[in-house]
């Protein structure tokens, strides 16, 4: 269990962006690098995540570690994910207000922000080609993230619209093979 401490905690100490920014780290160390998931899992449990509530690397690190060691290894994961993020937070909470106005600081942040929106985009696009979205059917994520941002339609909405549709779909105009 201590492996999976570790895993998570280097994880979460050098990931900046968020969950969504340490998913390729994730799926480095997890799926390629131990082998504790299989990659079509990595997809479920970032699908699971996302519609959970709390922290998305959090969820990620609990679902991890049930599955490696139940409830042993769902706590040494979680607490290796989170330990980091603490830690710096407090450190940040204790010396920031000394350097926020600094301009090497502000350049510093300036120069980090593209850097996380690339770190985002990049596990987008490697999980768009796992779920086997393509041409045909690129349009559903482009019209609900378009929905979201331009009509303000929430989230959960989108998400009961999309399970209905696939339920309807797989039901009645594609029936899957048994």
């Amino acid at each position: 269990m201590f492996e999976a401490f570790k895993t998570f905690f280097k994880i979460g100490l050098f990931t900046l962006g968020g969950g969504y920014a340490m998913i390729p780290i994730i799926q480095e160390e997890v799926v390629e690098r131990h082998k504790w998931i299989e990659k079509e899992q990595m997809l479920d449990l970032i699908a699971i995540a996302q519609s959970c509530p709390g922290v998305f690397a959090i969820n990620i690190s609990t679902f991890v570690g049930y599955k490696i060691g139940k409830v042993k290894g769902a706590l040494c994961t979680t607490l290796g994910a989170a330990l980091p993020s603490f830690l710096i937070i407090l450190l940040i909470a204790i010396f920031f207000r000394q350097f926020q106005d600094h301009p090497t600081v502000a350049a510093i942040f300036r120069g980090i922000r593209p850097a996380v929106v690339a770190l985002i985009a990049v596990p987008t696009f490697n999980l768009a080609k796992t779920a086997k979205i393509g041409w045909t059917n690129c349009w559903i994520p482009i019209a609900s993230a378009l929905a979201i941002w331009a009509m303000g339609v929430s989230p959960l909405v989108i998400i009961i619209v999309a399970a209905v549709a696939g339920y309807l779909y797989g039901r009645f105009i594609k029936p899957t093979e048994s």
